[in-house]
């Protein structure tokens, strides 16, 4: 897969992991609270839900659950190693060729099981949910675009901001001559 198709698609599928633990924990407290009307803001509370739909999801998510476990500890081991294969005093590039490939081999898996996930999800909810979901998408997307604008005319904002980028972090640590 190109680099530009997996760019576009893991923002899609990061949606998808975070509507589905959204589902799970909206779905888990209304099992246990009192029924109260959701505010007009949750997205998880636009796409209406059946007590049904709830417990199948929740049925999908805990399927794999093993599996999503093992997946996403093999690509965060993935790519640490690649981290310090790069960080070597002397690096290796057949190494760093090596810890790449691994590292997109584990990519790989995690967006098959959120792609499987999404469409076993996508079976148990009806059209009208279908296109609801379309349309959080597209705004969630709208939301991120405007950001990425906004961190682009103040990108000295966006850095402070920014602390989950290991290169921006050192880059901010080293002192300038």
């Amino acid at each position: 897969m190109k680099i530009v198709g997996r760019l576009f698609l893991l923002p899609t599928l990061a949606l998808t992991v975070v509507l589905t633990t959204a589902v799970i924990a909206t779905a888990q407290s209304q099992d246990t609270a009192p029924q109260q009307p959701p505010p007009a803001q949750d997205p998880i509370a636009q796409l209406n839900l059946t007590p049904e739909q709830r417990q199948q999801i929740r049925a999908i998510r805990e399927q794999n659950k093993e599996e999503r476990a093992s997946v996403n500890r093999r690509l965060r081991e993935s790519k640490l190693a690649l981290e310090q294969a790069l960080d070597a005093d002397t690096p290796n590039e057949s190494l760093i060729e090596q810890r790449a490939r691994e590292a997109g081999e584990a990519e790989s898996a995690s967006i098959r099981l959120r792609a499987l996930t999404e469409s076993r999800i996508r079976r148990v909810l009806t059209v009208d949910q279908v296109k609801t979901l379309r349309a959080l998408r597209a705004q969630a997307q709208g939301l991120r675009r405007e950001q990425r604008l906004e961190n682009q005319a103040n990108p000295l904002r966006h850095r402070a901001l920014n602390q989950r980028n290991g290169v921006i972090r050192q880059n901010m640590l080293r002192k300038r001559p």
